[in-house]
């Protein structure tokens, strides 16, 4: 992020000293990672008619993007020494059915129609933890699960799927004790790709001599907020995501530039002006 913070505030910067002055806000946000505790704050404090988040993109407009469900799984079983088969009951085991039956679920998401930006949803398992000892039966294992999910898919249709999983592992299985909930969910949004903050992002692009693309944001982003409270936000920024969260991240430095000149030409333009006027 800190690419595309540098962008929107060269941008901002030159418009204070040279203008005009739209309305602009540059609005700078903590804890996206998280639960979006800024972001949510922000939302009910400022009104604004667009937004552009400069997540980074590959200078790529991307209207679309994903939301994500984490679900927590809690398979009980019976502690018992492990050379008492008959009295212990294996809660790892039985979170192992579970999982393998996920495979089948990846599958089907497959199979749905998919997303034009997108492509299709998905799920994976993030962390299991379960038992005390080798020799002793594991009387409880928690599964956590993250499913990606298109726009308009809601959390509870998700643990309604996930349930009508666990709940055919427990017909084949009458001794398993297990049970599913939300942990945390955010929804996929998307703005339409002839609004006006995607045409005029493209159209900044093209006049700044920049490949003017259409893609789709597969991870989350607070731009989400900004869609559910009314204000059309895509995103849009220098660097990649396959940077993010690697040992040695980092951007061209000539993304940077681009980025602060697409979104200086981009508010010239709300304001009136020309897309070829301004530093450029």
């Amino acid at each position: 992020m800190k690419g595309g913070l540098a962008s929107l505030l060269a941008a901002a910067c030159r418009l204070a000293l040279e203008g005009p002055r739209p309305h602009l806000v540059v609005l700078l946000t903590a804890d996206e990672e998280h639960a979006s505790l800024g972001m949510d704050h922000a939302v009910r404090e400022v009104e604004a008619d667009l937004a552009v988040v400069c997540e980074p993109t590959s200078l790529a407009v991307m209207p679309a993007h994903k939301g994500f469900v984490w679900v927590q799984a809690v398979f009980e079983g019976r502690a018992a020494h492990g050379s008492l088969p008959s009295e212990g009951i294996d809660a790892i085991r039985h979170a192992a059915l579970f999982v393998s039956e996920l495979d089948r679920y990846a599958e089907a998401l497959g199979r749905r129609s998919p997303h034009p930006l997108l492509g299709f949803g998905s799920i994976h398992t993030g962390t299991i933890a379960g038992g005390t000892a080798p020799s002793v039966y594991p009387n409880r294992c928690e599964v956590q699960l993250e499913c990606r999910t298109m726009p308009g898919t809601e959390a509870d249709e998700v643990l309604a799927e996930l349930d009508a999983i666990l709940d055919a592992v427990r017909r084949r299985e009458p001794a398993l004790r297990g049970s599913i909930r939300v942990a945390l969910a955010r929804p996929g949004t998307e703005v339409a790709v002839d609004s006006r903050v995607v045409t005029g992002l493209l159209d900044a692009c093209r006049a700044k001599r920049l490949p003017a693309e259409v893609k789709g944001m597969t991870a989350w982003v607070d731009a989400a907020y900004l869609n559910e409270a009314g204000i059309p936000a895509v995103c849009f920024g220098p660097g990649s995501t396959a940077q993010a969260h690697t040992a040695d991240e980092w951007i061209e430095i000539s993304e940077i530039r681009s980025c602060a000149e697409v979104l200086e030409a981009f508010a010239r333009s709300l304001a009136g002006l020309s897309l070829e006027s301004g530093a450029g």
